[in-house]
């Protein structure tokens, strides 16, 4: 198993993620947030309705919607970095929201398209100048209806070696 398969089967296995999540994105992990796919497409995370996610208005907070865009686009970042072989930086530089129902049940919040992305990284692997890449994520929740659509706004440079 190489190294990005390694990645693909922590991301998506329920205990590996759970273990790594609590180790680095502990919020992500109290959230009860889950990787549901991950492939060349892009990612699927969803995130549990309840106490841990729920605002005074018996919705889904706005902040644990945002972790889970985030978290769909940043997934899929990671993994496609890991196997272009080369040493990209990622930063979040902005997000944007659009909520278009009340979340009141389990959700998930899915970024689609991987290709762009991939292609997004490996101009970056080229450049000294950053890539910025615009990653949709659309949240749905158990009846299907659309909850939000959020843009992360994602930066990839190429680190400068120090040699």
């Amino acid at each position: 198993m190489n190294r990005s398969d390694f990645y693909r089967t922590v991301a998506t296995n329920p205990v590996a993620i759970r273990a790594l999540l609590w180790s680095k994105l502990p919020l992500a992990a109290f959230a009860g947030l889950r990787v549901a796919r991950l492939d060349e497409s892009g990612a699927e995370v969803t995130l549990p309705a309840g106490w841990k996610t729920q605002n005074p208005f018996g919705s889904t907070y706005f902040a644990a919607q945002a972790m889970a865009a985030e978290m769909s686009s940043g997934v899929p970042a990671l993994w496609f970095i890991d196997q272009s072989g080369a040493d990209v930086a990622s930063l979040v530089t902005g997000i944007s929201a659009k909520f278009t129902r009340k979340a009141t049940s389990r959700a998930r919040f899915v970024f689609a398209d991987g290709a762009a992305m991939r292609a997004a990284i490996d101009r970056a692997a080229q450049s000294v100048d950053p890539v910025v890449f615009t990653a949709r994520s659309v949240g749905t929740q158990g009846d299907g209806s659309q909850i939000a659509e959020f843009e992360v706004e994602w930066s990839f440079k190429k680190r400068a070696s120090n040699h």
